[in-house]
């Protein structure tokens, strides 16, 4: 299944995936900085939340290195920790639901709130990615913008990234070549409310922005 298929040009309620890298969850303060600007910034302005892995996902990597757990076990469980992610995110951002699936998207931004993607659901029933741990949450987070029909991706993320490691390969695969990148830290999120109304700080389609 190719990242564009569920796209339905000129009729998607989102028009920007915002992927919440679960790295923020060991830095100091992060994660309060991070739910306040959603909740401040992300209400009407037709946002996606997606987590990431964080914790949940090294409890998995963890449970993988001490045990035999088959690659597509390793995979579903950490899609299962996105959505312990999800249910964090959900109830410390104001004004956010957990979704999990297109139709509760739409739902949820028709009646204001600030959806929150609990993605095994769906990922589930679409399986688009290779089982292995190169498909990373940002993976997830591309493949979900091309199937929203997203026009921008803002990957927060704890620390600044260089451009040359912020978008993996699978991620390049995953992301529709139309879709606009935008990279943060929380301690850029000033540049949030920009990032969401559209208003990107130069560069094309495809790019990455650094504040």
């Amino acid at each position: 299944m190719t990242a564009s298929a569920g796209r339905r040009p000129g009729t998607s309620a989102v028009r920007t995936v915002v992927k919440v890298g679960g790295g923020l969850l060991s830095q100091a303060g992060a994660f309060d900085l991070v739910t306040s600007a959603l909740a401040a910034f992300a209400k009407g302005q037709r946002t996606l939340v997606v987590p990431g892995g964080g914790p949940f996902a090294d409890a998995v990597r963890e449970l993988a290195r001490r045990m035999r757990i088959s690659e597509d076990a390793a995979h579903w469980m950490a899609v299962l920790g996105m959505d312990q992610y999800a249910q964090a995110l959900a109830a410390r951002t104001a004004g956010a639901v957990v979704v999990e699936e297109l139709r509760d998207i739409e739902r949820a931004l028709e009646a204001g709130a600030i959806p929150v993607l609990a993605p095994y659901r769906w990922l589930r029933e679409a399986d688009p990615l290779p089982h292995a741990w190169g498909s990373t949450s940002d993976s997830v987070a591309a493949w979900v913008a091309g199937e929203v029909g997203a026009k921008r991706i803002v990957l927060i993320k704890p620390v600044k990234t260089s451009p040359a490691t912020v978008v993996d390969p699978q991620v390049r695969d995953a992301l529709p070549a139309d879709v606009d990148t935008v990279v943060l830290t929380p301690h850029e999120l000033e540049k949030l409310n920009d990032a969401l109304g559209g208003r990107a700080e130069g560069g094309g389609p495809r790019s990455a922005h650094y504040g």
